[in-house]
């Protein structure tokens, strides 16, 4: 479901939070709060959530960017990467020219990457920092990737214009993210899944299902794929395009900065 779009002066101090509205400059803090609470589990519990599928999303992300496997210099920014799940792979699979930014507005998210780095991984280093308000200069980056985390930020359209302008001329932007099923029956049988199986989960694995209730709620206020497609393209990138992944659950969006 789109975010709704209230001309009001009361709509414009507001923001979703999951479907609920709260004060905009309120809704940072909840979110973040969100994840100091899931961080130490965020990714067991995106492998019992999708039954393992964002491991092959994340790769199927990664083939779409085509790391390079040259020396030469490639800088990727990674957004709401905290864990370092996305950068890790990233250079795992690019040549000694690659470096990684990992780039998050949650400490506690920070914290848990930072613990995780591979050994001997000397090309990686972490930000703290807002997707909105990101501390790097014009033309930065060669490439920025965000994954299930666009979707918490308070004004994407923000977070989107930063991405373009932290990229050089010819970077790529690819934005992995829950989106709109377009499988007859299979949206049916996602939604009971949902808001059912997920909240359950994370009251089992996590102690806390209302996190996790909220984190269904935010995927069902995001954007569908063509209107999100707008937003990019509003910010001034070219090439836009994008591919559903297990019938729309996810889908992940590519763009150029030209």
């Amino acid at each position: 479901m789109p975010e709704d779009h209230d001309s009001s002066p009361k709509a414009k101090s507001e923001a979703s939070f999951g479907y609920g509205r709260v004060p905009e400059d309120a809704k940072q803090g909840l979110v973040n709060e969100v994840f100091a609470k899931v961080a130490r589990r965020y990714d067991l519990m995106n492998d019992l959530m999708s039954g393992g599928l964002h491991r092959l999303w994340k790769s199927e992300l990664l083939t779409w960017l085509g790391p390079p496997k040259s020396a030469v210099p490639y800088a990727l920014l990674d957004v709401a990467g905290g864990t370092g799940d996305v950068a890790y792979r990233f250079l795992e699979e690019a040549g000694k020219g690659a470096s990684a930014v990992i780039c998050d507005i949650s400490a506690e998210m920070i914290e848990v990457g930072r613990e995780r780095v591979p050994e001997g991984e000397d090309r990686a280093r972490f930000v703290h920092a807002n997707a909105e308000a990101l501390p790097f200069a014009r033309a930065s980056f060669d490439a920025y990737t965000i994954a299930f985390g666009i979707r918490n930020v308070t004004h994407i359209d923000a977070a989107i214009a930063e991405a373009f302008r932290v990229l050089k001329p010819g970077g790529r932007f690819l934005c992995l993210e829950f989106s709109s099923v377009e499988v007859p029956m299979l949206d049916k049988l996602y939604d009971a899944y949902s808001f059912n199986a997920i909240p359950a989960l994370g009251a089992l694995v996590a102690g806390d299902s209302a996190s996790y209730r909220y984190l269904v709620e935010s995927i069902r206020r995001f954007p569908d794929q063509k209107t999100f497609m707008r937003l990019i393209e509003n910010a001034g990138f070219e090439r836009v395009r994008y591919r559903n992944l297990t019938g729309g659950i996810a889908a992940i969006h590519s763009a150029w900065r030209l």
